[in-house]
């Protein structure tokens, strides 16, 4: 594929430049509240929410190359993100664009562009996390409703999200455990919904248990067909795991993490002149770089109408343990230090490492562990015989 761009191409990259320019110059405080709604306002004025969304439901009609160049262009500059709804923008949205009543298209999607609330997503259970199509938590049909009873866990943001995108068995009798699955849209308001957070180790508390007990969801709130839920599924997952914006993110912190080696002694000079860790950072800029072709050959497949496949695992488990490994060269870098975090005066870079260190299960655990992964990337890919 080739990937030069076309002059109309280049005018909109030029165009996004120059956007950056005028409304996030340097030195910006991209944390300010008012600074945030007022960017908010211009993206999605420009359309850029939801860019490479249909402009009949609201989205902007861009190309995906557009929506390549606009991701590219906004995270060199660090910029915010295009809209705050993530989990809305990421898969929510897409799954209801492709399987969605025109109701359902209606009623959401304006509401996930403009970042009216969050969306979470009821997948994971205690015991189907890692495989997930053999999920127990029940949905019965009850006239016009389903009636759900049982349990998620690693519910991210479940805390304070309006609605969650929810999987369910509604026909425990199916011959396949990847079918009988249906896919509900609930309000988390609803009787009978009750969520526990768990706290993780960096303090945070990003994952919660969520709980059913006789919840009624109109059918109305159905995604797709009843009992195709793995197929919307699969669509919603797929769609996340194709982007390759997060490679930019990675390099940053790769950056950074050179930085401090520079700053750090190891053997009385520099970290950084050290062959050990000269290695495992080219070791790191191979696996990103290698992200970023892997990327490169996913948008070609989309380019082509192609539908995307298993080897979308195959990012998801390099940014895993990239996560994991860059977090723990960074603490190996600050030796002794690397046990203070933030609050004490001594820790390094404000504590930003430890952090980072202790933050990686809901980027390593979130849409599939690489223990998961790599299954995949075996049977489908590879060919081997099944786990």
């Amino acid at each position: 594929m080739d990937f030069n761009l076309t002059p109309e191409e280049e005018a909109f990259r030029d165009e996004v430049r120059a956007f950056l320019d005028e409304n996030l110059p340097v030195g910006t405080n991209t944390n300010d509240q008012r600074f945030l709604a007022d960017w908010n306002r211009k993206v999605r004025a420009k359309g850029w929410v939801g860019f490479s969304w249909p402009k009949e439901v609201g989205g902007g009609g861009g190309t995906l190359m557009q929506q390549v160049i606009l991701k590219e262009e906004m995270a060199k500059r660090k910029a915010p993100s295009l809209g705050t709804c993530f989990m809305g923008l990421a898969w929510v949205g897409p799954a209801i664009i492709q399987y969605g009543t025109e109701a359902q298209k209606q009623r959401f999607i304006p509401e996930i562009l403009d970042g009216k609330y969050q969306w979470c997503t009821g997948y994971s259970e205690p015991g189907a996390g890692s495989d997930l199509a053999s999920l127990q938590c029940r949905g019965r049909r009850d006239g016009e409703a389903y009636v759900v009873n049982g349990q998620k866990i690693w519910t991210s943001i479940a805390m304070w999200s309006r609605w969650m995108i929810l999987l369910v068995r509604t026909d425990p009798h199916s011959t396949s455990k990847h079918e009988g699955i249906t896919c509900l849209l609930v309000e988390m308001h609803t009787p009978g919904i009750s969520v526990r957070p768990i706290r993780n180790m960096a303090g945070g508390a990003m994952f919660a248990e969520v709980f059913f007990d006789n919840v009624r969801i109109p059918v109305v709130n159905r995604l797709g067909a009843d009992g195709e839920g793995w197929k919307v599924t699969i669509s919603a997952l797929a769609n996340e795991r194709s982007g390759i914006a997060e490679v930019e993110g990675l390099r940053r912190a790769l950056e950074a993490i050179k930085d401090l080696a520079g700053r750090s002694q190891r053997h009385g000079r520099p970290a950084l002149q050290d062959p050990q860790i000269r290695r495992r950072v080219a070791k790191a800029e191979t696996r990103i770089e290698a992200m970023r072709l892997n990327g490169m050959r996913f948008l070609t497949r989309q380019l082509r109408g192609e539908p995307l496949g298993s080897e979308t695992s195959i990012n998801k488990l390099h940014r895993a343990e990239l996560e994991i490994g860059l977090g723990e060269l960074a603490l190996e870098l600050e030796g002794s230090y690397g046990l203070l975090a933030k609050g004490s005066d001594l820790a390094v870079d404000g504590g930003r490492w430890q952090h980072f260190a202790l933050s990686w299960p809901e980027v390593v655990i979130g849409g599939g562990t690489p223990n998961v992964q790599k299954n995949i990337i075996a049977e489908r890919i590879l060919g081997l015989p099944h786990d």
